[in-house]
């Protein structure tokens, strides 16, 4: 299944690996899930992962970012014919239109007109784990399941520590 994912619910994600945000990111990262994206997100991505108050280190966010062009799949935008009342929530919603996603993931469900746009569904991480076919199993394994897969299609997985806070970051490469 392909879908587009808010920056917010990946740094969600990076940073409480065990709540639906982290296990959306653990099944991205372990293929069950593919991360569409374009140029404008996968920037926001960037520059929101290295802000100072986060604690993810200069490797660790480029080894992210490079996964994310790796598996994910690089979709030119389609403009949307609204505007949306945050602009910078435009490009998640006009990748996941030009994409024919089924879901778009957001912590910001506020910031968006309605729950379905074109086809696409505006979920919270809850609201899309209730409607993924293998939620209860991917709720029960998390990341183990993720870095499984992950090893197997990647040939290895890396958990890195951030000092700061002990967060668990996972990285296939």
């Amino acid at each position: 299944m392909r879908l587009v994912v808010d920056t917010n619910v990946l740094v969600s994600g990076l940073l409480t690996p065990f709540g639906p945000p982290g296990v959306i990111v653990g099944l991205i990262a372990g293929g069950r899930l593919g991360l569409c994206y374009d140029a404008r997100m996968l920037a926001e991505y960037d520059a929101v992962l290295h802000r100072p108050s986060f604690p993810f280190g200069e490797e660790d966010v480029a080894l992210f970012l490079a996964q994310i062009r790796a598996n994910g799949e690089l979709v030119p935008p389609v403009p949307l014919s609204i505007r949306l009342r945050h602009p910078d929530d435009e490009p998640f919603l006009e990748v996941a239109n030009a994409a024919m996603v089924d879901f778009l993931v957001t912590g910001n469900l506020r910031h968006f007109p309605e729950r379905s746009w074109k086809g696409v569904r505006i979920v919270s991480p809850r609201q899309f784990l209730d409607q993924f076919d293998d939620s209860r199993e991917a709720l029960n394994k998390s990341f183990p399941s993720a870095a499984q897969g992950c090893a197997a299609k990647f040939g290895g997985v890396s958990h890195r520590i951030c000092e700061q806070n002990k967060t668990a970051l996972l990285f296939c490469f």
